[in-house]
């Protein structure tokens, strides 16, 4: 595959940009500062994300969605009693994601799957934790996206990760810009739209904390 697809031909080209992605999230000490000076946001953020996997009860159903490279892998044990099912469209994120888990000594929990974000085909009420890290902007559709994160989800369940927001000022508009030209990005939405987004999918305590051009959001499947 040529150079020029990989920077412009979208998720369906492995794109350079997941391979740094997950470079910058597995090597803190270049990520850190990289991610404050692109994103203005802290990397230790995300790594609190992927926390809460590691925190599971024995026999807990964990959704990466999407897994892209597997960067939230980090917070999975080896030792751990659950299933983890990472979930993607595109089979160089699912192979990725595998590679990771390989090299993590989990993959004997992991499961691949190759699905569409807006339709995922999975039973209602089958997860008892979403993991969405930094996906929901290269959504088509993030709104049927996070209408299928709280269906999937048991009463009680969570669903916690980040994305790329709208309305986090002029600053962030280049790399919205550019993102969109590269085919990374989809519709996105703003920080009000994703709340209510959240609301109407059933889940309640819902939090979303900005740090730079991310939005860290959270909510609670309720009864």
């Amino acid at each position: 595959m040529g150079l020029l697809a990989r920077v412009s031909g979208g998720w369906g080209a492995d794109p350079l940009w997941g391979v740094v992605y997950d470079f910058l999230v597995e090597h803190p000490l270049v990520g850190r500062p990289a991610w404050a000076l692109g994103l203005h946001s802290d990397l230790r953020r995300l790594y609190a994300v992927c926390d809460e996997v590691s925190e599971l009860p024995a026999g807990s159903r964990v959704l990466d969605l999407p897994c892209g490279g597997g960067v939230a892998l980090r917070g999975l044990r080896s030792a751990q009693s659950v299933s983890y099912v990472a979930a993607d469209i595109a089979p160089q994120m699912l192979a990725r994601t595998m590679d990771a888990a390989r090299a993590r000594g989990v993959d004997h929990l992991v499961s691949p799957a190759r699905v569409d974000a807006g339709a995922l085909g999975f039973d209602t009420a089958s997860y008892d934790l979403v993991v969405s890290l930094t996906g929901l902007h290269c959504f088509p559709d993030p709104e049927a996206a996070v209408r299928e994160m709280g269906r999937v989800l048991r009463p009680g369940g969570v669903v916690v990760g980040s994305t790329i927001l709208l309305d986090t000022g002029l600053r962030f508009e280049a790399l919205r810009r550019a993102g969109r030209a590269a085919g990374l990005l989809g519709p996105m939405c703003t920080s009000d739209q994703l709340v209510q987004w959240l609301t109407r999918a059933g889940l309640g305590s819902v939090t979303l904390e900005m740090s730079g051009a991310l939005g860290y959001f959270r909510g609670v499947r309720e009864a």
